[in-house]
């Protein structure tokens, strides 16, 4: 058993995966990995079925454990970024396998994500 910041892991996987574990952190991360800098609406337009307060709770998970920085651009109206730290940005090769996994696995379903990715957001 590993102890960490109170926390105890199985191993060093269970480690990482506390850092995206849940539905919308690993899609929060990749979104910021492809955008760079995004606002708070950006990132829920970008992720149906999230809600807010959900959204609110993950982004404040991220920041806590350093993954995302945030950014306050006006306090009224409040408008906030949010951008993905060094350690974040060390995720990159997780990003980018799921990425290319998901869409191996389209194509082989008859889904060309490449060719009409324009529908997508």
């Amino acid at each position: 058993m590993i102890t960490l910041n109170d926390k105890t892991f199985t191993c060093p996987i269970d480690v990482s995966l506390h850092f995206v574990n849940g539905k919308w952190k690993i899609l929060i991360l990749s979104h910021l990995h492809r955008f760079e800098k995004r606002s708070f609406s950006d990132i829920r337009n970008n992720l149906p079925g999230v809600s807010e307060k959900m959204l609110t709770q993950q982004l404040k998970q991220l920041e806590s454990d350093r993954l995302i920085s945030k950014t306050v651009l006006s306090l009224k109206p409040l408008r906030v970024e949010y951008a993905l730290t060094d350690l974040g940005r060390s995720f990159t090769p997780l990003y980018e396998f799921l990425s290319q996994w998901g869409i191996r696995y389209l194509k082989e379903n008859g889904i060309d994500y490449l060719k009409d990715q324009a529908l997508y957001k």
